[in-house]
């Protein structure tokens, strides 16, 4: 009879610590999928963000051309920085003279006015000395020995110059003695036509340079 009782003591207590290990056994492993997902959800984030920032911090491209009005002479942007890709377009002989001006906005700054002369015709290039970039600002075309983009130039019928400039995403005004280009918006830039006898007589431009 004891020994009935004994095995029945050692069989309930044997019971009862493996029912313990067990329960330990299965908190361990909730605890540990639960601190695993845990650190899942909160690198998770960082993760995002980095891709996040690192592709709002992706530089921009410049545009590689100017539009019509910006400069109707030369499109390219490097080209147009350059004073020799003017002289290149001038078929006939031509002077520059370099003015030095001051800054309107910085007067301890000084600036240099180009302006390149050729027959009845001339450019001004404004060259701001902090951003190294040559901005047209005046044209005053009274012949053809040079050529606008298009083949804009002095001497081409009404009819054809009308046809060019409708294909430019600009506002055209029309009266019998000229023709007026402009910007829709932005920048106040005006390319004026006049008109003799159905034909370009002289081409003047006026651009806009802050």
């Amino acid at each position: 009879m004891f020994t009935l009782l004994c095995n029945s003591f050692n069989y309930k207590y044997a019971l009862r610590v493996r029912l313990l290990a067990l329960l330990f056994f299965v908190h361990s492993v909730a605890v540990a999928c639960t601190s695993e997902q845990a650190s899942e959800e909160s690198t998770s984030p960082v993760a995002r963000e980095t891709s996040d920032t690192a592709s709002v911090r992706a530089p921009r491209r410049a545009p590689a051309t100017i539009d019509f009005l910006g400069n109707p002479f030369i499109a390219n942007v490097i080209q147009s920085n350059s004073l020799s890709a003017y002289f290149d377009k001038i078929q006939d002989d031509f002077s520059v003279d370099a003015d030095a001006i001051e800054n309107m906005h910085r007067p301890n700054i000084t600036d240099t006015i180009y302006t390149i002369r050729f027959g009845n015709s001339m450019l001004e290039l404004y060259a701001p000395t902090q951003s190294g970039k040559l901005l047209l600002q005046v044209a005053d075309i009274r012949n053809s020995t040079i050529k606008l983009r298009n083949n804009l130039r002095v001497g081409m019928p009404q009819e054809e110059l009308t046809g060019k400039l409708k294909a430019q995403n600009i506002h055209l005004q029309q009266s019998p003695d000229k023709i007026i280009a402009s910007t829709k918006d932005g920048a106040p830039i005006h390319l004026y036509f006049f008109l003799k006898n159905g034909k370009v007589s002289r081409i003047f431009y006026e651009g806009y340079v802050d």
